[in-house]
């Protein structure tokens, strides 16, 4: 098989799985039993994978809460800061185009009372930030826009919505789990008030994700949704994973000195664009165009002319690739995404989604292509 959906999950680097197996048979002390050595011990190298972390995304290291993924840090950021007992102002702001881990949310709170505006985006993905600007007013209490689009690819402005957030005294949320590992993410610099990020996209195992909170510039007070024990400063109760915590560290690292080949899955990408659109008549690109440096370099989102995406993935058992959201696959509906981008549900369908990573090789686009090419004319005739 070939492995085209790096967007869904990442492969484990060896590196990475190599860092944390003695915390899994040798060195497997809880890090909060502070009375003998083998829990301080664990405890010293939670410590340093967090500052690590924290480095990572050039956030201060007291900032980083372990999650078990993004999905329960996006819980943690929205759900903490608008029901925390000090916290007066019950509006929330999102974009149609966020991943259903915020929507749902969202939508949860807003049955449980909370006012919530959703602002549409272009044809690109790209959020209207006049239409974002006018939904923040004083009763807004967090402003929640993904980093980077997991279905197109498409980077948002960070610094210039947290300066929009800022100006009516709202707090700033970003899912940044297609972000964090694949572009520069730095919280200070952007003024990103919180962020959430999830291991497995960047080549960490699974289960482990962390929350970001506070960037040093002002107070976020967050209500726990996990308690009992009292870890992490009381923002979330359980005993932490210090395998998960020092792969998580170490496949961060290993992106932030390996952030050259960004280049090299760029050029992956173009090349299974150049491949497939030269062969299939009436190809359309998703999203921001190939050379938009608003677009995540190893992201392509195309629609096909006449072949839903469904049977195209089931003409192509061998290589994998997918339709939209991996979280949202067992959803028969066409892409939320694609819909709010004013794609028709039909050409919605028509759509599919290829992640490139830095595992990826020229001869597996070429390979991949070619297959792709052949199923596609198949079903076309």
């Amino acid at each position: 098989m070939i492995y085209l959906d790096h967007h869904a999950t990442t492969p484990c680097d060896a590196r990475v799985a190599a860092a944390m197996m003695s915390w899994l048979t040798d060195d497997f002390g809880n890090p909060h039993s502070d009375s003998h050595e083998a829990g301080r011990f664990a405890a010293a190298a939670v410590g340093t994978a967090i500052e690590s972390i924290a480095r990572g995304i050039h956030a201060p290291g007291e900032s980083v809460v372990i999650t078990s993924g993004a999905t329960e840090s996006n819980l943690l950021a929205i759900r903490g800061v608008v029901t925390h007992p000090r916290q007066k102002r019950r509006k929330i702001v999102t974009v149609a185009t966020e991943h259903p881990a915020v929507l749902d949310v969202t939508e949860e709170l807003r049955n449980d009372g909370f006012a919530v505006t959703v602002v549409g985006v272009d044809p690109h993905g790209r959020v209207d930030l006049d239409a974002l600007e006018a939904s923040i007013d004083d009763q807004t209490a967090i402003v929640s826009v993904m980093w980077a689009n997991n279905e197109v690819g498409t980077i948002a402005p960070m610094t210039e919505i947290a300066r929009l957030t800022h100006d009516r005294g709202a707090l700033l949320h970003s899912d940044a789990t297609q972000a964090v590992g694949r572009i520069p993410v730095d919280v200070r610099q952007t003024d990103v008030d919180l962020i959430s990020g999830s291991a497995h996209k960047f080549y960490g195992p699974k289960g482990v994700g962390f929350l970001s909170v506070g960037n040093g510039n002002r107070r976020v007070r967050i209500k726990p949704i996990m308690t009992g024990g009292g870890q992490q400063r009381g923002r979330r109760g359980g005993t932490m994973n210090p395998a998960g915590i020092v792969a998580m560290a170490k496949a961060l690292e290993l992106c932030r000195c390996e952030a050259g080949q960004s280049s090299e899955i760029a050029r992956h990408r173009d090349l299974l664009w150049q491949r497939l659109s030269s062969a299939i008549d009436g190809m359309v690109l998703n999203g921001p165009s190939l050379d938009s440096p608003h677009r995540l370099p190893g992201n392509l989102n195309v629609s096909l002319p006449g072949v839903e995406g469904e049977a195209w993935m089931a003409a192509t058992p061998d290589v994998a690739f997918s339709s939209g959201s991996a979280c949202s696959s067992v959803d028969p509906t066409p892409s939320h995404v694609l819909l709010a981008m004013g794609l028709s549900e039909s050409e919605a369908r028509r759509s599919v989604r290829f992640g490139i990573g830095r595992t990826t090789t020229e001869d597996e686009i070429l390979q991949a292509a070619d297959r792709l090419i052949t199923a596609s004319r198949r079903l076309s005739r």
